[in-house]
C-alpha cells in the first residue's frame, strides 16, 4: 500500500543526479514515495515528519530531536565544489555585507564558521526570500549563492570565494554539505538495499550524464567533470571528521 512506503526527500539539484539515477535504475524507487526539494524544504519535511527520510543539509542535525545518518554515501566535497559560492563585485577588504541563499541552513552556517575562524572578519548578515534578486547588489555587498544556478551567477560577478575550498584551507578537512538521514529507526534490510540502490548511481557516472544530464542548468562534459572532481559522494572518516567539526562550531555560532 502506497501509505506504507518510506517516504523519502532528495534535493533537486545536479549533484544529487547519481542518486536519483540510482534510485530509479535499480527499481527501488517503487519502494518509496520520491520527492525533490530545495535543501532547506528536504530537512523541513524531515523536522516535521513528513519525509522518513531526507538528504538535509548537514546543519539541519541540530534541529532533529533524534537523527539517524543512514547511508555510506553523502553530499560532500575535498576542495573547491563550485556550487557553493560566495559572490561579490569587488575585493574581499571592501566587503561589509552578505546576503545569505535562503535555500540551505548549512552554508549560511558555513560562510559563518568562516568569517569568524578562518578570515576573523565581521560583516552584517542579511537573511533572503524566495523572489531575491542576488544579481542586484551594491559593490560592498556579497552574496552567498548555492545550487546549480552558480555556473551561470558566478560569471555575472567580478569575483568568487569557494567556500568548500575556504573550508579546506581552514581546517585541512572535507566538508559535508547534505547527508542522508532518518528522523526514526528504520529496517536494516531496507536501508542495505537502499545503499545498493544509491551506489548504483555513484559507480556510474558516464551513465547518469548520459541518461539525466541534459535535464538541468550543468550539461554534458562540464557535468561529468562537477560530479566527478567536484563532489566527493563516499562519507569516510574524513568526512565524518569535517562533519563534526562543523556542528561543533556552530553550536558555538548560536552560544
Amino acid at each position: 500500500m502506497v501509505m506504507d512506503k518510506i517516504r523519502i526527500s532528495a534535493v533537486k539539484y545536479a549533484n544529487t543526479y547519481p542518486f536519483i539515477y540510482g534510485l530509479k535504475e535499480s527499481g527501488f524507487e517503487e519502494r518509496i514515495i520520491l520527492e525533490t526539494d530545495h535543501p532547506a524544504d528536504c530537512a523541513a519535511k524531515l523536522i516535521s515528519n513528513r519525509a522518513d527520510i531526507g538528504l538535509i543539509p548537514v546543519a539541519s542535525l541540530l534541529e532533529l530531536r533524534d537523527y539517524h545518518i543512514i547511508s555510506n554515501y553523502c553530499i560532500g566535497s575535498n576542495g573547491n565544489v563550485r556550487t557553493v559560492m560566495l559572490l561579490c563585485n569587488c575585493s574581499f577588504e571592501e566587503l561589509d555585507t552578505i546576503y545569505l541563499d535562503y535555500r540551505s541552513r548549512t552554508s549560511v552556517n558555513l560562510v559563518k564558521v568562516l568569517a569568524g575562524n578562518w578570515w576573523k572578519r565581521s560583516f552584517k548578515w542579511i537573511n533572503t526570500t524566495e523572489g531575491f534578486d542576488f544579481l542586484n547588489v551594491k559593490c560592498n555587498e556579497a552574496v552567498v549563492l548555492i545550487g546549480d544556478q552558480c555556473f551561470g551567477y558566478e560569471k555575472k560577478f567580478q569575483s568568487g570565494i569557494d567556500l568548500s575550498m575556504e573550508w579546506k584551507k581552514f581546517t585541512g578537512l572535507p566538508f559535508v554539505f547534505a547527508c542522508w538521514t532518518a528522523n526514526k529507526a528504520i529496517d536494516p534490510e531496507f536501508l542495505a538495499a537502499f545503499n545498493e540502490a544509491l551506489k548504483t548511481g555513484v559507480n556510474n557516472i558516464d551513465a547518469v550524464v548520459s541518461s539525466i544530464g541534459e535535464t538541468g542548468l550543468i550539461t554534458g562534459p562540464v557535468l561529468r567533470e562537477y560530479l566527478s572532481e567536484n563532489i566527493d559522494y563516499n562519507l569516510n572518516g574524513e568526512k565524518i571528521k569535517g562533519l563534526e567539526l562543523f556542528l561543533s562550531l556552530v553550536k558555538k555560532l548560536d552560544s
